[in-house]
């Protein structure tokens, strides 16, 4: 993998770890169609003690077929922002995370992602435990295992 060029700018892991704990959504890329590169945004759920970055979807389609033919992707996330000091710009913090994604055979495993993206995004645990009866079996669960991930800083002029 590339060095990160602006290394000034770069945030430690922990930084990393935690706009990807509570960004609400994030762009998955992929090698797509004829050579074109697919990029979709999506919900996900990230585990640090996996090391892993967890989605669910439906068993075919655009994102599939392409993770199927090249398992390497990339994910990218950006926080919010903040105002700098003047409150005309932002400071943004980024990450883009590089590995390969797999499809999560296990069942239980599958629905336990599929409960924990469902916490992450239902108002209340009871909201998200009701989805999870509902469509948590048909769900299809993919990992993307993170080789490399960094992050970045920047103030938007």
């Amino acid at each position: 993998m590339r060095k990160m060029r602006r290394f000034k700018q770069a945030l430690d892991r922990r930084i990393c770890e935690e706009i990807l704990r509570k960004a609400p959504r994030g762009v998955l890329a992929v090698a797509g169609d004829d050579g074109y590169p697919y990029a979709v945004p999506l919900n996900f759920y990230f585990d640090p003690e996996a090391e892993t970055i967890y989605f669910h979807g439906a068993h075919e389609g655009h994102k599939i077929d392409a993770v199927k033919r090249e398992p390497k992707v990339s994910f990218c996330v950006t926080d919010g922002g903040t105002l700098d000091e003047s409150g005309d710009f932002y400071y943004v913090n980024s990450i883009i995370a590089f590995g390969q994604m797999h499809v999560v055979e296990d069942p239980e495993q599958s629905i336990a992602i599929t409960r924990e993206i469902g916490l992450k995004y239902y108002p209340d645990a009871e909201s998200a435990e009701q989805e999870v009866e509902k469509a948590g079996a048909r769900a299809l669960c993919l990992g993307l295992k993170i080789d490399t991930m960094t992050g970045k800083r920047v103030h938007e002029k």
